[in-house]
């Protein structure tokens, strides 16, 4: 009986981590999708520390949709601030770079739907095969990374 009541309470756990990974997860997307919001993140990675002043004026944007979605990147942490100059956290960073494979797949949109097109099955097509067809449509290594993987 006290087995169970562990395994139950291991398993509680995990849904509830699983639960609060999720909720995050769209909390960051859902702060990552205003555009205004990529916008200044973009550009504190860019600007490396700018002051506030300098990045609402390069953006054009008023004081309120500024400080509305700092704060919004700074609850999500993703964005920091030191000494009166936003930063991108470790975990900001990390975003930063799983974003800009975002773009580079939107880019090559159309080559990964040719692919699609092909009908690749990792049984029907030779691994080597597909290999050389996906080196030949595409210049990233990560994205030809993410396609050849294993399950």
């Amino acid at each position: 009986m006290n087995s169970e009541k562990g395994d139950h309470a291991a398993h509680e756990k995990i849904n509830s981590s699983k639960t609060r990974n999720s909720s995050m997860m769209a909390d960051v997307i859902k702060t990552m999708s205003d555009e205004k919001s990529l916008l200044i993140f973009n550009t504190i990675y860019l600007a490396g520390g700018d002051e506030s002043e300098t990045i609402r004026d390069e953006l054009k944007l008023t004081r309120k949709q500024y400080y509305s979605r700092i704060s919004r990147l700074q609850k999500t942490g993703l964005v920091k601030r030191q000494k009166g100059r936003y930063f991108l956290t470790a975990f900001g960073k990390v975003i930063y770079d799983s974003q800009r494979l975002l773009g580079t797949a939107i880019k090559n949109y159309w080559k990964l739907r040719a692919i699609d097109s092909l009908g690749f099955d990792e049984n029907d097509v030779p691994k080597e095969e597909r290999k050389k067809i996906i080196d030949e449509l595409l210049g990233n290594q990560q994205l030809k990374d993410i396609l050849l993987k294993q399950k």
